[in-house]
């Protein structure tokens, strides 16, 4: 009878605390204990709604009934219900740390009116959109269509042709250079005309010329020598820089090269001169493939007179042709001593001239 008497009055559905007492036996991690008894509520939910659609009136102790914390094994004292804390309205189930101090069952009007708060909180979540502008993105430039690219293209190409007519119109300008020839004694040598886009063996060129025309020497048949003599013969001494045959005039007008005391190399102007209605005519004349010699000496005749070009009113003794073979036998002789090479990266403005031993130099040219 006694046996009897328990069994009646024992509840068959088990609490919450009784199911994850038998689930956890042996369990240390909180991981799993959290796992466990997820398992252990979701089996009771379950439970809870079979029993509704089934129309059974079986008090279900797991979901009316409050756990006995105590440990007590009777189950007949009932404490104050714990009310649960609000969880976040977009988290269906979570089973953080707070969860932990109420492991109680809940009933199931909370159950359902929970599980309906969660599915209009996630269709509210679903018509909003997951996606945000990215704050840390610069301003994005605005596609451009093919005829905007065609006319940036155009404009370009129209910039690039007038800079090379400019730069054309530059180097046609014609410039005199006064010079003397060098042999350890100023020789006069006269004014070249040149252009500033000629190079300098140009100038060399038209300098040999002009000593082979004036007989510079002390040999008598000098003008023959004069004629043996080749452009890389020659040298091109610009106060006491030796200038390469490679560069051009135009280079140091637009770079504007200083030489040593911060003296411009080649003090002219980079930029194209205006030029009369009357040299245009002339130079369209010239460019007819039917002109004759006469018309092109008629031509040289109306040339500008060469003591008004720019330069040359230069002095002279600053641009030295000197003959290369007399520099290699006196080079060790001042000032052929003091000559250096042009070199486009040293700065000569703030070069402290020194001698072959670096002792400094107590004058300047």
């Amino acid at each position: 009878m006694s046996n009897q008497g328990s069994s009646r009055f024992t509840p068959q559905n088990k609490t919450t605390h009784e199911r994850l007492s038998t689930h956890t036996v042996g369990l240390v991690a909180l991981s799993d204990f959290r796992k466990r008894r997820a398992e252990v509520l979701e089996q009771q939910e379950r439970e809870a709604r079979e029993a509704a659609f089934s129309g059974t009136s079986t008090p279900d102790r797991s979901v009316t009934g409050t756990p006995d914390i105590a440990g007590s094994d009777t189950g007949s004292a009932q404490g104050p219900v714990k009310k649960k804390k609000k969880k976040q309205a977009k988290k269906l189930l979570s089973f953080d740390d707070e969860e932990e101090d109420d492991s109680g069952p809940v009933t199931k009007a909370k159950t359902d009116s929970k599980s309906e708060t969660t599915h209009d909180d996630d269709s509210d979540s679903k018509g909003k959109s997951k996606f945000k502008a990215n704050a840390s993105v610069g301003i994005i430039p605005k596609s451009k269509t093919k005829s905007a690219l065609r006319k940036e293209a155009a404009e370009r190409d129209a910039l690039r042709a007038e800079y090379l007519a400019l730069q054309e119109a530059v180097k046609a300008t014609e410039i005199a250079i006064p010079f003397v020839f060098y042999d350890g004694s100023n020789i006069p040598g006269g004014i070249v005309r040149v252009k500033k886009g000629d190079f300098i063996w140009v100038f060399l060129d038209k300098s040999r010329k002009v000593g082979a025309e004036l007989g510079v020497g002390e040999k008598t048949n000098a003008r023959r020598e004069w004629a043996r003599v080749g452009v890389d013969d020659l040298m091109l001494v610009r106060g006491s820089l030796i200038i390469p045959h490679h560069y051009d005039f135009y280079f140091f007008a637009m770079n504007k090269a200083l030489g040593p005391g911060g003296q411009r190399l080649f003090s002219y102007s980079d930029k194209a001169p205006t030029k009369p209605e009357s040299t245009v005519a002339n130079e369209e004349k010239s460019d007819d493939p039917l002109t004759t010699s006469a018309s092109k000496a008629a031509a040289a005749l109306a040339l500008p007179d060469i003591n008004t070009l720019e330069g040359a009113n230069d002095d002279p003794t600053f641009t030295k042709v000197v003959d290369r073979r007399w520099f290699e036998k006196n080079k060790h002789i001042y000032p052929a001593s003091l000559w250096q090479e042009f070199d486009p990266e040293k700065d000569y403005a703030t070069e402290i001239r020194r001698d072959a031993g670096g002792n400094a130099f107590f004058f300047s040219q």
